[in-house]
């Protein structure tokens, strides 16, 4: 079994055509909350174990997309039983190698759980046909448009909730006759790995493999004619990157991205403690390191001061830490180059003469060289500092006040990105209004964050970020195609020919 202890940590291999295979070359997996600690390796595929991946995929895929939906479905509710019983586990690595909070980790592991078996719910779906009818004078047949499955499909997840991600489409990918190579993080590879080697070991070999690597090694996950799709999360650049190498094997893509997500609160916004906290936890869970966390605080200039103090008193109770350690509230910042950007704009906000307010003392110890930034509030920036055009991916927020509801959707909707947002208000109406106007795939009302997202619900981003959904039948049919086909009906055929 992948995924064991070690004296210098946690251990895992490859996962492939139903066999563990381990490498001698290895990724040394950093604790970012503690610099020069290694958590554990991950084997380090070469090009060629690629190519062993793509082909046990392949072989695989033939007599897996030939079973009904229904027989998938049974096969796919079978692998994953019992895969909560060593989730305490998972949680502690993915602690240690991502950074945050063992309770966020711990959700991270329950969430793919949760995402699996609503996919299932979806197998009376999967098939489903319809017939477009003759025609009479004008078209003489009849033809039956359904479903088919794509292949192989390769599934890429970010570092900062790389289990949960997953199971936004990975078991659609399945459910829907692929079969599926997953690539973890190569930051923070080891939870996944172990929890995906476990529900691999339980289906026909080959239907699900895991790779992990450095990425000049993976090319082949994306480039090799026999992967027909990717569905990849994570950076803006990292997706136009994906998709240039795509363009070359025409290999179909998904791809979610980043986010710049504004909340805005307008003048009849509830600001009683629930909704304060819904929005810290928007603001701040996972040390502000998720796509769809609020990027950008948009509020009607008399409720500023109200906003700002209850994001005050939340922030003057954080607790900067281990995440593995009772108390600790916020983590630190993945990996240094991300803390050295966020330390930046903040400084820049100073620099510009900015309202920017820091909580939190920075953990000492042996934890005084990690990834920690003091939480921080920017209030009232200029619009054109980084802090406000660029996704922090850190836990620094800029509150921005405005004066009419179209200043605020004009505002909100002035960025590259286009994944999230949410409206605060009273009144369902305005709630409407103003939510049917944001650019962006998804819209909360009252609240904002992966804590309240409908797992069931079409998920994914515009503009630059990304296109294609996940979840829901939506995310099944990103990983089909349409076959139509045609039957000539004689007497329609011989009415036309008079």
């Amino acid at each position: 079994m992948s995924g064991t202890a070690t004296e210098t940590g946690v251990r895992t291999g490859l996962f492939i055509g139903g066999e563990e295979r381990f490498t001698d070359d290895v990724l040394a997996v950093a604790d970012p909350g503690k610099k020069g600690a290694i958590v554990g390796e991950a084997a380090a595929a070469s090009p060629d174990d690629v190519a062993d991946a793509v082909a046990a995929a392949k072989a695989a895929y033939p007599a897996w997309t030939a079973l009904s939906p229904q027989e998938r479905a049974q096969l796919m509710t079978e692998a994953i039983a019992g895969i909560a019983d060593e989730r305490d586990e998972d949680a502690a690595i993915l602690s240690q190698e991502n950074g945050k909070v063992r309770m966020e980790a711990w959700v991270d592991a329950l969430v793919f759980e949760i995402r699996w078996n609503l996919a299932l719910m979806l197998v009376d779906e999967v098939d489903a046909s319809k017939t477009l009818p003759v025609v009479p004078g004008a078209i003489p047949v009849s033809t039956e448009v359904s479903y088919q499955s794509l292949g192989v499909v390769t599934v890429i997840v970010p570092f900062n909730w790389p289990i949960a991600i997953l199971g936004a489409s990975l078991p659609h990918a399945l459910l829907a006759g692929n079969t599926a190579i997953v690539k973890p993080p190569p930051s923070a590879p080891l939870a996944t790995a172990r929890v995906v080697q476990r529900v691999a070991e339980k289906l026909p070999p080959g239907v699900l493999n895991v790779v992990t690597g450095k990425d000049e090694n993976m090319a082949g996950l994306i480039q090799n004619p026999d992967v027909a799709k990717v569905c990849f999360t994570g950076s803006v650049n990292g997706g136009k990157r994906i998709m240039e190498m795509a363009s070359r094997t025409l290999t179909r893509v998904t791809l979610e991205l980043g986010g710049n997500d504004a909340a805005v609160f307008l003048e009849d916004a509830i600001l009683d403690e629930t909704h304060l906290d819904r929005l810290f936890a928007a603001i701040y869970d996972t040390t502000g390191q998720i796509c769809m966390n609020a990027k950008r605080v948009f509020v009607h200039r008399s409720r500023l001061e109200e906003v700002v103090a209850g994001l005050t008193a939340r922030l003057e109770k954080a607790v900067l830490g281990y995440g593995l350690d009772e108390g600790t509230t916020m983590g630190p910042l993945h990996q240094p180059a991300q803390k050295a950007f966020v330390d930046e704009i903040i400084q820049e906000a100073k620099d510009a003469g900015a309202d920017v307010r820091e909580f939190g003392s920075m953990p000492d110890g042996d934890l005084a060289g990690g990834n920690f930034v003091r939480p921080a509030l920017v209030v009232d920036p200029p619009l054109g500092l980084r802090v406000v055009t660029q996704e922090q991916f850190g836990p620094v927020i800029p509150i921005i006040p405005f004066d009419t509801e179209d200043e605020a959707v004009r505002l909100a909707n002035d960025t590259w990105g286009g994944l999230c947002g949410s409206v605060w208000t009273g009144s369902p109406e305005a709630a409407q209004r103003v939510g049917s106007q944001l650019e962006c795939g998804y819209v909360w009302v009252n609240d904002h964050g992966a804590t309240r997202l409908d797992l069931r619900a079409p998920f994914g981003g515009m503009k630059q970020s990304g296109f294609g959904r996940e979840q829901g039948i939506e995310g099944v049919r990103a990983f089909q195609d349409t076959r139509s086909i045609a039957t000539i009906d004689p007497e329609a055929l011989a009415a036309m020919a008079h």
